[in-house]
């Protein structure tokens, strides 16, 4: 795999449920230390194309290349492989409830590259800090976190195994606007700092505006452009007008011209 080969190949992708088909031959790329927002209506499956660039949904037809392998001819072994360099973000957290976040973080250093646990806690309070939680949040448990804390918690889970991907589905819903601003910068301090792609399903539209260097909007079962916030706005497109022209979306444009002077 070359350096300026996507790291991701999505070609041809159909996902369907039953009689509904949600995705009908999509294409998208994903590239070396990107951040791609992902949008579209309710219904185009955002997070269904994300679960089957994971690995946690087999799509019907299509082909995912990751990091230059087709992930339907790989056995079970190497695709644990590849999975391990993803990191994931879901929306809830998705934190084990009975574990503190140290334990949270902990798992999977011990049970996908064979730490001790008294080396992985070491490493999992350093991935804590990152994710810009104080150290007495080590020892607390997910009920006693803020909705904030949480989504740094579970940040700081998939940032474990230094992933080269990392997938964030709506990492900002629920969050107050300071919440989510502050995460929004997190995200891209630690993309600069660790150089790792980011794959960003959001309906936030200040996300978009303040960390993205590309937006895919999905549409009629595909992709229907993937490319700098300037060209999407301009693409020919009643969603599009809608979702990027509306008062929301000149808000948040406004905002982002004022940060960038």
């Amino acid at each position: 795999m070359t350096s300026d080969e996507p790291l991701i190949q999505v070609r041809g992708l159909v996902n369907r449920f039953g009689r509904q088909t949600v995705h009908d031959n999509l294409d998208l790329d994903i590239r070396h230390g990107e951040i791609l927002g992902v949008v579209g209506g309710s219904g185009t499956g955002k997070s269904v194309l994300l679960r089957s660039i994971v690995g946690l949904r087999r799509p019907n037809a299509g082909q995912i290349r990751v990091f230059g392998q087709d992930l339907g001819n790989l056995n079970d072994r190497q695709r644990s492989q590849v999975e391990r360099r993803f990191g994931v973000l879901f929306q809830r957290g998705a934190l084990f409830t009975s574990l503190n976040l140290q334990e949270n973080v902990a798992l999977p250093l011990i049970e996908h590259i064979g730490l001790k646990r008294a080396d992985a806690e070491h490493l999992a309070r350093q991935k804590l800090a990152l994710a810009g939680l104080p150290a007495n949040a080590a020892s607390k448990y997910p009920d006693e976190l803020s909705g904030g804390m949480v989504k740094r918690a579970a940040l700081a889970r998939a940032l474990a195994l230094d992933p080269e991907v990392l997938f964030l589905d709506e990492p900002t819903a629920g969050l107050d606007p300071i919440g989510a601003a502050a995460f929004d910068q997190l995200i891209l301090t630690l993309r600069d700092a660790l150089g790792f792609a980011v794959f960003l399903v959001t309906h936030d539209l200040d996300t978009l505006y303040t960390i993205c260097d590309r937006v895919a909007v999905l549409s009629q079962k595909r992709v229907l452009v993937a490319d700098r916030l300037e060209v999407v706005e301009a693409t020919d497109d009643p969603w599009i007008r809608d979702y990027f022209h509306g008062p929301r979306g000149r808000a948040a444009q406004q905002a982002a011209a004022v940060q960038e002077k």
